[in-house]
């Protein structure tokens, strides 16, 4: 290890495969060995430490970490004074922002905030709950949930905040949203001393490039096409308006090649088109593999 190291923090849980495969895609080796904390990375300037997501913020505040990834939503929890360098939508499921809903049996009476006057709710984020409830002027009990809190309403809670992608799980415990509380996304945050230090601010820039051409990357394919000049008009017509592709000559004049990125839904039709059009020897090929 040499003496420039970037202390990096990595999810723990629902988010650590995910973020494992997001940095094979942006180009690193990282990976988890069975009963260890310190996730191995194939370069040397950057030292892993595996935190649960809803503690990273404050350990990347008190200096123990340069940076990590967490939620927004951890952030809040923690009032933690980071600095945001960057926001990574991604998950485990989706693409989309989780949410933390406030969520009842079906058969609750509870339909607006007012009603949660003096009943008790179970979350595990005890302090976003209790300001969202005091900016509703509503008194009500909040405690801890250690998990498994979706069981708990209606014998051991009135009420629940709960995280969640798709609702599916609130659904199949007979649960119903009666509100959102907050949306939340995965951020590369860091502390003001490592932001500020000149090779860890660089490292970190490099880093999330990498990262965020990844996700770009995601769901778009490359196309390389053959066409006659006397159809390339007709062709490049075709394609995107807002795509800039790629023309190149060929060794016969009257042929050029051209290149292109598209996203993946729109090329099944596309590709007729482009066919109709003049192209030949149409080739695809996901744009990630040439991070891979």
């Amino acid at each position: 290890m040499g003496e420039r190291v970037l202390k990096l923090g990595i999810p723990a849980g629902s988010l650590q495969e995910a973020t494992a495969e997001l940095f094979r895609k942006a180009g690193y080796k990282l990976s988890f060995a069975s009963r260890s904390y310190y996730p191995t990375i194939d370069d040397p300037e950057i030292q892993c430490t595996l935190i649960r997501a809803q503690e990273m913020a404050r350990y990347v505040e008190n200096g123990s970490l340069d940076c990590g990834l967490t939620g927004k939503d951890w952030i809040v929890e923690n009032d933690a004074k980071v600095e945001e360098l960057a926001e990574l939508v991604f998950s485990k499921v989706s693409r989309r922002p989780v949410r933390w809903v406030l969520a009842v049996p079906n058969d609750s009476p509870i339909h607006e905030p007012k009603d949660l006057e003096g009943k008790v709710i179970a979350t595990e984020v005890v302090n976003i709950t209790k300001r969202w409830l005091a900016s509703h002027g509503v008194t009500a009990h909040v405690e801890f949930s250690w998990g498994a809190t979706e069981v708990k309403p209606p014998k051991l809670a009135d009420a629940i905040v709960e995280v969640t992608e798709t609702g599916s799980s609130l659904r199949a415990n007979n649960l119903r949203i009666v509100c959102d509380l907050l949306e939340s996304t995965t951020r590369f945050i860091s502390n003001a001393a490592a932001a500020a230090e000149t090779w860890k601010r660089r490292k970190m820039d490099d880093l999330l490039l990498m990262l965020h051409g990844a996700m770009n990357a995601e769901n778009k394919v490359v196309l390389m096409m053959n066409i006659r000049n006397s159809d390339l008009n007709a062709v490049l017509a075709v394609l995107p308006a807002l795509q800039k592709p790629t023309i190149s000559a060929l060794s016969d004049p009257d042929w050029a090649a051209v290149i292109t990125v598209l996203e993946e839904q729109t090329v099944r039709s596309i590709i007729p088109q482009l066919k109709r059009a003049g192209a030949t020897g149409i080739v695809e090929f996901p744009l990630s593999k040439l991070i891979d």
